[in-house]
């Protein structure tokens, strides 16, 4: 039997689905229904229409970007719209789509039906946070109109101090904005799962990705407000005249670059730990199998939330530090990347001796592994202050981090959104236009960044719109890469769409996945569970025998399906 017909055999009758007149979808209409509601499900599909609108927003700044680079010289843009552009780009994709991207939109639909609960602890400051969230991308795509600020998402300073317009201001109270609504979130989930757990739901009976989430709302209460304290002091240099990074009057401009980073490489994680939860999810449904180290997963989630905090030098090699300083905070970059390979030797042991199928999130969750692993792997050349020194502000770190970032975050953003799809919305989605999607994104992305590294090794600095003609065929091959890349981004947008209207209806549990959301109705009613969930088991449970062909014979970690 096709996967694909296991699935449409476990869809429900549509006169008969369970739940779908009183879900959460129809339990109130009309539009103020949805701008006032407290449902997290619902203001969950509320951030997922915010994150979409920056996503189109950041998408068109950079497809600016690679058809001005497409030729050596500068033929479509200004020098300076340039600057505005990868600037733009920059910030919303950071601040206004990647750290809002997972646990904003997945982690709000999933976190209360994960852990059996009702709603979230505090469900008017969730839809507070929405709001919050999109004045800030206002405000930013104000600044950005009323003349954009080109100083490159990190504000450095002198660029966003002595040499920027005013506007630096503006954009500046955009991102502290969003960084409220990311900390209400933050103390928002934390809360929910110290506090709302279903009976018997014990701290090692949570799922991975709710142990993901709760790691990066940590990070996002405890980091979220220093880069408030940098970006105010910024403001405060424009406003008040307060010479805090001006060197000639007292100033340090270092100095900005410490908060900052103290700040931004924790944002790493907030970006890239949900997706290390909806991959632990993803790989262990298909697979079959129950996630080999478990407890190590844990351990590795909270391992990276504090270490986290303690590598932000590493993004200042050339910035004057001492040597001793770059050489600890080398020592900790390597220390922090073994959480990150547990987690990969993890969840290789889980797809060993299972019995895989290829449906279209589990081809998402092995995209990232191996887009995952070449990031991390180039992250440790980017730790060693010898190689740091070469590659710094080339186009070897702009695809570090987004082989990272993008071939991470938002490859498993997708992988989670192809598998709660038919639990959010109640149907199905065509699984051939989804495995191809998948493919395509993972080659596009490919073709996109990797010749980034060789530019970078070669020394093709950053930012620049003009370079010699040795890089052409280089940015020829990521321009044509984006081109597949973007077509993979916007195809699942079209059917995943369409399925709304014309997809078969989802069973409660088309997957046969374990978990506390698929003991619902899909879509889930507004109270979540009608009776309420009373847990006996550890996660992901599956039938013990469940082996790929060939592996029959006994093994030695034997201890899937066993309760505890």
């Amino acid at each position: 039997m096709s996967g694909d017909t296991a699935i449409m055999e476990r869809a429900a009758p549509e006169e008969i689905t369970p739940g779908v007149p009183d879900s959460y979808l129809t339990h109130e209409t009309g539009i103020l229904s949805w701008l006032l509601t407290e449902d997290h499900k619902r203001i969950a599909l509320l951030y997922m229409f915010g994150v979409t609108i920056f996503f189109f927003i950041g998408g068109a700044a950079a497809v600016v970007m690679r058809l001005e680079l497409f030729t050596p010289g500068s033929d479509v843009v200004e020098p300076d719209t340039y600057n505005r552009m990868f600037t733009l780009h920059g910030i919303v994709m950071v601040w206004f789509f990647l750290v809002p991207l997972i646990p904003n939109t997945l982690g709000n639909f999933l976190l209360p039906l994960m852990i059996g609960a009702r709603d979230v602890a505090f469900p008017r400051i969730n839809l507070a946070s929405w709001y919050l969230f999109m004045t800030a991308g206002v405000l930013l795509i104000y600044a950005w109109i009323a003349g954009g600020v080109d100083t490159g998402w990190t504000f450095y300073t002198p660029y966003s101090t002595a040499f920027a317009n005013s506007h630096v201001v503006m954009a500046a109270l955009a991102v502290i904005i969003a960084g409220f609504s990311s900390i209400a979130t933050g103390i928002n989930f934390i809360a929910t799962t110290h506090m709302l757990r279903a009976p018997g739901m014990t701290w090692f009976r949570l799922p991975l990705f709710v142990w993901a989430i709760y790691g990066t709302s940590l990070v996002m209460v405890l980091a979220t407000p220093v880069l408030a304290a940098s970006l105010l002091l910024i403001a405060a240099e424009h406003a008040l005249d307060l010479p805090v990074f001006d060197p000639a009057r007292g100033g340090d401009p270092v100095l900005f670059q410490h908060i900052f980073w103290f700040y931004s490489h924790p944002a790493v994680y907030i970006m890239i730990l949900p997706s290390f939860g909806v991959i632990s999810e993803l790989v262990t449904c298909f697979a079959r199998r129950r996630v080999f180290g478990y407890n190590f997963m844990v351990y590795a989630i909270l391992w990276i939330a504090v270490v986290g905090f303690l590598v932000w030098g590493h993004h200042m090699f050339v910035a004057g530090q001492s040597l001793y300083a770059s050489l600890i905070f080398s020592f900790l970059s390597f220390v922090i990347a073994v959480p990150s390979a547990i987690k990969v030797f993890n969840w290789s042991f889980t797809l060993y001796r299972g019995q895989i199928t290829f449906e279209p999130p589990m081809l998402y969750a092995l995209g990232f592994i191996g887009l995952f692993t070449i990031g991390g792997l180039t992250g440790l050349w980017v730790a060693a202050v010898p190689v740091d020194v070469h590659v710094t502000d080339t186009y070897f770190v702009v695809a570090h981090f987004h082989f990272i970032m993008v071939g991470g975050a938002v490859t498993a953003f997708y992988g989670g959104l192809t598998f709660w799809w038919p639990k959010i919305t109640g149907r199905l989605y065509p699984m051939g236009w989804a495995r191809f999607a998948a493919v395509l994104m993972f080659f596009g992305f490919f073709f996109t960044f990797f010749p980034m590294f060789i530019m970078g090794y070669l020394g093709m600095p950053r930012r620049y719109q003009v370079y010699p003609e040795e890089f052409h065929v280089w940015h020829v091959m990521a321009s044509s890469g984006a081109v597949l890349l973007a077509v993979a981004y916007l195809l699942p947008m079209g059917f995943l769409g369409l399925s709304i209207l014309r997809g078969a209806r989802a069973g409660d549990d088309p997957w046969d996945a374990t978990g506390l959301e698929w003991r619902t109705s899909s879509p889930p009613p507004r109270e979540n569970f009608r009776t309420p969930p009373v847990i006996r088991e550890r996660p992901y449970l599956y039938h013990p025998d469940a082996i790929g062909p060939g592996h029959e014979t006994h093994e030695p970690h034997r201890r899937q399906g066993q309760q505890s």
